[in-house]
């Protein structure tokens, strides 16, 4: 029987094809629903590997079909870059002028690739199929506001799926650790505009105006009292504003003021309460003269990782390479688009430590980059997981 040692070296001995891999599509990166080298690569080596394969599930995505009869465990990778010009002086570096692979997902693609290679050539893998998910637009969401992981649901990508898994890179974490987070992993995320309205004026005499940014600095104070006085404290909630822009010159009072911003939590009550709470704060506009619109915009839910699927990832890891390699985890505020897969099936994501050369180098900015030599442990990983859930489920 195949033991957990014996995935971790074939895992090991592809660390060259691994990078090779990695390195191909991070020269290469391709934004939101724009993935299409990148699909073609991966469909070309699922084939290779004798996978039934199927492309343009959720747009740009790619769906691997390794086994049948049985129970179906998910293995899902997103594979989009951002909107960001490199600045790191690798051999690597994006070809694409304004695009880079600045969150890992080069890297998530990579690693799944080398799980499929893994469990196709195991020759007693157990009964039933792994489906690998390559994910377009986990960065972003189309015109209808739907990201990759909603299109491959609508794709019927998570049909008759007992369970999905998925791991994300991180490189503010010690290369080659592992954290999991039981329940609430990451946050739901709302984004908002808001445009204060006023008359406007002359500079000279503000009292035959109404100022929108008189009007700005009482709303201001009252959406940051909605966390501290509105929200039960013992819950978590965020609400953040990212941007300001009023008026034009020094002497005129604007007629209007343009804010936009964010809120986080893990509730759904919170969420609903943050949005709830905002609009009644955009109401002191009115009792002041003025008025408000306000545009919502919803994000990703919660992504809620299942207590035994994350046992599982502990237990994997632990056998593995040890237990020395698992670290504690909190949740994280940031969203992320795992979460709809992980409400049609139960799973988990876990973070692998990539952490490269000691700079920091955070992700979505310029100078991102990691550790490739972390990435064999999170294909084994994986993989050993992906095996485990299968011969779990087979016998429920």
């Amino acid at each position: 029987m195949t033991t957990p040692s014996d995935i971790l070296m074939q895992a090991q001995a592809m660390a060259d094809q691994l990078t090779a891999w990695r390195r191909d599509i991070h020269m290469h990166p391709e934004l939101s629903f724009q993935e299409e080298r990148t699909a073609n690569l991966v469909a070309g080596q699922l084939a290779a590997l004798g996978i039934e394969t199927q492309t343009g599930v959720g747009k740009t995505g790619v769906v691997g079909y390794l086994g049948d009869g049985g129970p179906v465990i998910a293995i899902r990778a997103d594979m989009d870059a951002l909107p960001i010009q490199e600045e790191n002086d690798v051999a690597y570096a994006s070809q694409t002028p304004g695009v880079m692979h600045a969150c890992g997902h080069d890297a998530h693609t990579a690693i799944l690739l080398g799980v499929a290679t893994i469990l196709a050539r195991m020759p007693d893998r157990p009964a039933g199929q792994v489906r690998f998910l390559f994910q377009p637009s986990e960065e972003d969401s189309d015109d209808e506001n739907k990201s990759g992981a909603t299109r491959m649901i609508e794709d019927k990508a998570l049909d008759g799926v007992d369970g999905v898994i998925a791991l994300h890179v991180a490189s503010d974490l010690p290369s080659k650790r592992i954290t999991i987070v039981d329940g609430p992993a990451s946050a739901n995320e709302d984004s908002f505009e808001i445009w204060l309205r006023g008359t406007g004026g002359h500079g000279a005499f503000p009292h035959q105006t109404v100022d929108p940014t008189f009007i700005l600095a009482q709303v201001l104070n009252s959406i940051h009292g909605i966390r501290a006085r509105r929200i039960d404290p013992t819950k978590a909630a965020a609400l953040s504003i990212g941007m300001i822009l009023a008026g034009a010159a020094s002497n005129v009072i604007p007629s209007q003021v343009y804010l936009s911003g964010t809120m986080r939590s893990f509730d759904d009550g919170v969420r609903q309460q943050l949005r709830d709470e905002l609009a009644k704060v955009l109401e002191i506009s009115r009792v002041l003269g003025g008025d408000f619109e306000m545009k919502l915009w919803p994000g990703y839910p919660a992504m809620i990782n299942d207590v035994d699927v994350a046992r599982l990832v502990r237990v994997s890891t632990r056998d593995l390479v040890g237990a020395h390699a698992i670290m504690e985890a909190e949740p994280m505020m940031a969203a992320e688009d795992f979460s709809y897969m992980t409400r049609k099936a139960p799973g988990a994501m876990f973070m692998l430590g990539a952490k490269k050369d000691g700079v920091e180098r955070p992700h979505h900015t310029p100078v991102f980059d990691i550790d490739e030599s972390a990435m064999p442990l999170g294909a084994a990983v994986l993989a050993d997981v992906a095996c485990r859930l299968l011969r779990q489920k087979a016998s429920q």
